[in-house]
């Protein structure tokens, strides 16, 4: 079943999630109209390379005019040019950007459907959906526009201010320009009299006018300590969740409106202060407010702007390889890989380039030897304003590399005491600049990086990013793994369901969970609430295996994402249920009945078991066959495994053994869609057939044994039962793990 019909199915509350996804950028219309062939195209890939989000682009436009000419329904297709139309203007400039949308709507669609098989989210996904969270960031918007509105009417006191003092100014020089015997005429001593009142009053506006900015500047200290700083902290805490495969990251858009409203009132406050050290310059006296509260305000005003453009300086994408653009945070040395910073404040014009360096490992702990590394690429880059981004600066570098130090100060370097994959690093970026006489120096981090030489430890320095980023939010602790904490199953287990959902496009269910939960902590374990610790999951080896537990569940991601996609999508492989289940859900049932799981023997493996009638009238006997791992499975496709699969027994005609996909769906039913139906024919030859064949034998010999070789009478009989043609035989054995 397609991904859009899986959505279609599912429950209004799941459904309205979705709806949140698509808005102008990705109009719901396309998706529906065009949901085959979006399906079918690799947008993660296109995300990280321009030529092929071009191509795809392109490819979109020309689906979407065919789709308009076909339409019948009139308004249907006024309304699919008008979205052609405004696809063309938003992205014939930036076909990345539409790669980067689609792709990570489809992603969150994955990650809905999986949450939706398990019933209800797990504590990472609830923490990031908190109930309360529209009230908070309503009152933060009612917040930042009360505080707008103050400022701009302090704009009209301080011109009201400065009506007064030119009033009173004017006054005052013409009475000075008077004749001076005229000055003890009663005339004369009401306009004296006159221009007090009118002093008293400038006065009185002055100290009203302070006390206003004075509380307005308390009142925007309060707003960034007690609720913007949260939010942001917030914001990072669901980028590192989402770098792990959470849910959609969103919110910075809007954390961007909050900083950037609350940056303008205090540059407005700035000038407002600014105008008054004007005023003073003409009129002042004694106890004047304005020298006396002036300074100290203007430098709060200063401090708040400092740190809150400080703050506002955020990795918008974390570095990322766009070999593997959903393994953020792991870089290989020699591999150009790309990052993103943006400033969440949109400044007044700047009279210089904003430039911004890249520094790695600057806050390596001191004393830790380890590895070393510098950036080979050029390093420097201008932040540019960015239309997408309501006129805030940003900056990509999509060109950075890394190459390791062998030697410093002529000395080699060895490695710390911790493997290659523990190792932790971090990115760095700076920039100077001054705005208003204010200096400010700008500098963030992206979260700590894994840095690998070799593609083999891609699922080791995975492992290591997965752990970290659940386990905490601090960005700067580079020695995690020195004493790395432990993680509840509850948590381990949303992660894990996370890399299905994300790498192979169906999450992991319950029944799944909790066989993986039972391998990792056995059966009397609590699994919401045991503790794993980090050597468990990933260093020790599982008992009397030679590799560990998440070794074994990486090769499996491997094996569905690379020859298994479209029938672990169609629900067809049950995947992770152990032996004991395996009997329970088989023994009742008719002979035929088969099932799919994965090998907890082999590394990356899939095997089917099948029920096969007893010699012992009404005992079922389940017989599993030797498991397929990618080698075997990059020259024949599963699904023709199952459809052609043969099994020669005692001398009998060779058949297929496999009738039912469990618990009683017909396998033409289950796996007909999936089918090769192409088969080779290149004349003047006849066509030739792979067939997947195995040997039953009385006693079926230890896996571990080699596969013997078939006798040539068996082989005479094997060409007699089954064609004429030339075949292909691709031996398989009976199996027991």
């Amino acid at each position: 079943m397609s991904q859009w019909k899986q959505i279609q199915q599912l429950e209004i509350k799941y459904l309205e999630q979705v709806d949140y996804l698509y808005d102008d950028n990705f109009p719901m219309d396309i998706r529906q109209v065009l949901s085959s062939w979006i399906e079918s195209q690799d947008w993660d890939t296109a995300a990280n390379h321009e030529s092929m989000a071009t191509v795809l682009l392109n490819n979109l436009l020309s689906q979407l005019e065919r789709q308009c000419s076909q339409e019948q329904n009139f308004l249907q297709r006024h309304n699919l040019k008008i979205i052609n139309q405004q696809l063309q203007l938003k992205y014939k400039a930036s076909p990345l950007h539409m790669a980067g949308v689609i792709a990570t709507c489809l992603r969150e669609e994955r990650r809905i459907i999986s949450t939706a098989s398990i019933q209800e989210q797990g504590p990472l996904e609830k923490s990031m959906q908190n109930p309360v969270a529209f009230e908070r960031q309503k009152n933060l918007d009612n917040r930042v526009a009360v505080i707008r509105s103050r400022v701009q009417m302090m704009d009209q006191a301080v011109k009201h201010l400065e009506d007064m003092q030119d009033d009173f100014d004017f006054r005052y020089k013409t009475l000075q320009s008077r004749d001076p015997a005229d000055r003890n005429t009663d005339v004369m001593k009401q306009e004296v009299t006159r221009l007090q009142e009118m002093l008293n009053n400038l006065d009185f506006k002055r100290k009203d006018s302070l006390s206003k900015m004075r509380d307005v500047i308390k009142e925007i200290d309060a707003l960034v300590v007690s609720q913007l700083n949260p939010e942001l902290m917030e914001w990072k805490r669901k980028q590192q969740i989402n770098c792990i495969g959470g849910p959609m990251l969103t919110g910075l858009e809007q954390l961007q409106n909050w900083f950037t409203l609350t940056a303008q009132s205090l540059f407005q406050m700035k000038r407002q202060l600014d105008k008054m050290g004007e005023l003073i310059l003409k009129v002042t006296y004694e106890s004047d407010p304005i020298p006396l509260q002036r300074p100290q305000m203007e430098e709060q005003v200063k401090y708040l702007l400092y740190h809150l453009i400080r703050s506002s300086f955020v990795v918008e994408k974390q570095p990322c390889m766009p070999t593997h653009p959903q393994k953020p945070l792991i870089i290989k040395t020699g591999v150009q890989f790309t990052t993103k910073v943006r400033l969440l404040v949109k400044l007044p014009e700047v009279d210089y380039q904003l430039k911004v360096k890249t520094i790695f490992d600057k806050d390596l702990p001191p004393g830790r030897v380890n590895r070393q590394f510098f950036i080979l690429t050029t390093n420097t880059k201008v932040m540019d304003v960015e239309e997408s981004s309501n006129g805030c600066l940003s900056v990509e570098f999509r060109h950075l590399q890394l190459k390791e130090k062998k030697y410093v100060n002529g000395t080699k370097v060895n490695e710390g005491p911790l493997s290659v994959t523990e190792e932790l690093h971090s990115l760095s970026f700076e920039a100077q600049f001054n705005i208003l006489g204010i200096n400010i120096d700008l500098e963030t981090c992206s979260f700590p990086l894994v840095v690998i030489s070799n593609v083999s430890q891609l699922p080791g320095g995975w492992a290591s990013v997965m752990w970290y980023n659940l386990l905490t939010d601090e960005p700067k602790n580079l020695g995690f793994f020195a004493n790395p904490p432990r993680a509840s199953w509850g948590q381990l287990s949303e992660v894990l369901s996370w890399q299905f959902s994300t790498f192979a496009g169906r999450g992991l269910n319950r029944e799944q969970l909790h066989m993986l939960g039972e391998k990792l902590l056995g059966h009397q374990a609590s699994h919401s609430e045991s503790q794993v610790s980090w050597s468990k999951f990933c260093k020790e080896n599982i008992p009397g295996k030679p590799f560990s537990f998440w070794m074994w569940l990486d090769s499996i991601l491997e094996l569905i994402k690379k020859h298994l996609l479209p029938i672990w999508n169609d629900n067809c492989i049950m995947g992770f249920v152990s032996k004991e289940t395996e009997r329970s859900l088989l023994k009742d049932r008719e002979p035929g009945t088969f099932l799919l799981r994965f090998s907890e023997s082999h590394l990356g493996g899939i095997t089917f078991t099948w029920v096969e009638q007893s010699e012992n009238a009404g005992e079922a006997k389940l017989i599993s066959v030797e498991p397929y791992t990618k080698s075997r499975l990059s020259a024949l496709p599963f699904a023709d495994i199952i459809r052609d699969y043969k099994v020669f027994a005692n001398g009998e005609a060779p058949e297929n053994p496999l009738k039912f996909l469990y618990p009683d769906i017909p396998k033409n039913e289950a796996f007909g869609r999936h089918y090769n139906s192409q088969q080779s024919k290149v004349f003047p030859y006849i066509p030739s057939m792979l067939i997947p064949i195995s040997t039953l034998h009385a006693t079926p010999p230890p896996c571990s044994s080699p596969e013997p070789p078939m006798s040539p009478g068996m082989f005479d009989m094997l060409t007699q039962h089954l064609s004429p043609l030339e075949i292909e035989t691709a031996m398989s054995s009976p199996y027991s793990e």
